[in-house]
């Protein structure tokens, strides 16, 4: 189990995301109507889930590379997904200064891992290592399809939320004691979709945690990633990137916040604080020179 109880975590948000979809389906047409919204959602699931390789490739223009081109990259996949007992991933370099890294694909043998130029120019082979095993575990874990489920259950919920909206403008139809009150409609059109996203990125959240210390148990080396992560830091500061739509929904992949601190928020950031990540890695690095 891990030290945090990240999964437990991720269970409980998810169980709150739902609820507040359930309250949405309750306050409109007596849950009528929600079925429709909810099959959007598992179409909206479905696309970015068995895209979600392409999608975030082309918002960064990434191009492959080999063995050849990318040495020092490919060696160390190499390395891991064996040690981990799975198939080796395609390989793909972004070219931006902009240091960072994602991994996606719906499962380890249709996996894409990415690094930008700015990333391998920055970081050390052992830094990089760490930000690698961190990357394959998004993968061996599943977070693009949590990812995935967790985005569309919001977009549901946002769209609901649209038709909620206009209902408490204009009225429905119906007589007055079928009809919601318009109060309450409003109330739930513009609270719902902020407790969405909110949610939303907490799960992102759990999901940086869990891949930290996965990854680190990986590699066997915690202080490695927390290493490149205060770099990371720094280099994101240097170079972010500009937060367009593209860059945005790919964001919550990458392994530090491509955007400026004072862009995100911290309730409303896909990542957590990179002070919190770093102790949580040293510690763990402490347990391994205990054990």
């Amino acid at each position: 189990m891990h030290n945090h109880f990240n999964g437990l975590k991720t269970a409980a948000l998810f169980g709150g995301i739902f609820a507040v979809l359930l309250a949405m389906g309750s306050v409109i047409g007596s849950g009528r109507y929600i079925w429709l919204f909810a099959l959007l959602g598992v179409g909206m699931t479905a696309y970015g889930y068995w895209n979600s390789d392409k999608l975030a490739i082309r918002a960064m223009h990434a191009y492959p590379v080999s063995e050849a081109q990318a040495p020092a990259m490919y060696r160390i996949v190499r390395e891991l997904s064996t040690a981990a007992g799975k198939p080796m991933p395609r390989l793909y370099v972004s070219p931006t200064s902009a240091p960072n890294a994602f991994a996606t694909g719906r499962n380890p043998e249709n996996a894409a891992v990415c690094c930008t130029e700015g990333i391998l120019g920055l970081l050390d082979e052992r830094e990089l290592r760490g930000v690698l095993g961190h990357e394959l575990m998004h993968v061996y874990n599943r977070d693009i399809l949590t990812g995935s489920v967790a985005a569309a259950i919001a977009g549901v919920i946002t769209s609901v939320a649209q038709m909620l909206m206009f209902t408490s403008m204009f009225g429905g139809g119906g007589n007055d004691e079928d009809r919601p009150n318009p109060f309450a409609l409003l109330a739930m059109a513009l609270l719902a979709p902020f407790a969405a996203m909110m949610i939303q990125m907490a799960i992102s959240r759990t999901r940086e945690y869990d891949a930290d210390e996965d990854g680190a148990k990986l590699t066997g080396d915690p202080l490695a990633l927390a290493s490149a992560l205060r770099k990371l830091e720094t280099g994101v500061a240097r170079a972010p990137l500009q937060p367009t739509p593209a860059i945005q929904n790919s964001s919550h992949m990458m392994i530090a916040n491509p955007f400026r601190p004072q862009d995100v928020s911290r309730f409303f950031s896909t990542h957590p604080p990179m002070t919190e990540r770093i102790a949580r890695l040293e510690q763990q690095a402490y347990g391994f020179r205990q054990s």
